[in-house]
């Protein structure tokens, strides 16, 4: 999908309401290629629900939304959807898929295998590609079914990638990891945006240890409102994030990774 200059999001004045309640209100956020946002809040923020506009699966309620050039309202959502990498550890998958299956859904962005669907054989080889990349290619993959949850997060990245998304969204990656899959799938998202310079990512969290050292700028969403928006250093401070989580949070960055106390 062609993309007349640097930004692959807008959100423009946003409100966004759900059987009459307001979740979202007055939303601007401009994510351009190569960046990496993390939204950040408390639970009931409103980030997951910013991220489905951003992937093309809600309409705002009012103001506008434009996704890879293409304004919301006024194109085929399941076709600009094709052109948006979107991973959900809660990916509702129910057949015992392999890696490679759940992979391949991504070039249809189907759940599950297309009936009568036959990959080509340059599918199945960036399909392969890719498990390696995200080292889920060795021959004891279990399927969906038994998969670790690092196992599921790193094979859901992998299906997103299968058409070079130019903006990849990621909500919450990181749930019901422990500690080692954890650095381990944020060491592979750190290499993947080496690989991938031109790709946005947005990413949604509420963990600051969750953050990759790639990450560019920050928001942070309180009761469906921004609170701070831009470089993730201007807005990840100590008293903006204690005004945030209603809370005092102090903020710390090292080595290149975030962490908050109280």
């Amino acid at each position: 999908m062609n993309q007349p200059d640097a930004v692959v999001l807008g959100v423009d004045g946003v409100d966004f309401e759900r059987e009459g309640r307001l979740l979202l209100s007055g939303i601007d956020l401009t994510v351009r290629r190569g960046e990496h946002w993390a939204l950040i809040g408390p639970n009931g923020a409103g980030k997951t629900t910013l991220l489905n506009l951003c992937g093309a699966v809600t309409h705002p309620t009012r103001g506008t939304v434009h996704v890879l050039g293409k304004q919301l309202g006024r194109v085929d959502m399941r076709e600009l959807r094709g052109h948006i990498g979107y991973v959900n550890p809660r990916h509702p998958l129910q057949s015992d898929l392999t890696v490679e299956q759940i992979v391949l859904t991504g070039v249809a962005g189907s759940i599950e295998l297309v009936p009568r669907w036959n990959p080509s054989p340059e599918e199945h080889d960036r399909a392969r590609l890719l498990m390696k990349t995200l080292g889920v290619d060795v021959p004891t993959s279990p399927h969906w079914l038994t998969m670790s949850q690092g196992e599921r997060g790193r094979t859901l990245i992998a299906r997103a990638l299968m058409h070079e998304p130019p903006l990849l969204l990621l909500d919450e990656p990181s749930t019901g990891l422990d500690v080692a899959a954890r650095e381990q799938l944020l060491s592979t998202l750190d290499e993947l945006r080496i690989q991938h310079p031109e790709t946005a990512t947005v990413m949604v969290t509420h963990h600051f240890e969750e953050l990759p050292r790639s990450t560019t700028h920050a928001v942070l969403l309180r009761a469906g409102r921004v609170l701070a928006s831009g470089p993730v250093g201007d807005v990840l401070t100590s008293k903006r994030v204690s005004e945030c989580f209603d809370h005092p949070i102090r903020i710390r960055h090292r080595d290149g990774r975030w962490s908050a106390t109280a």
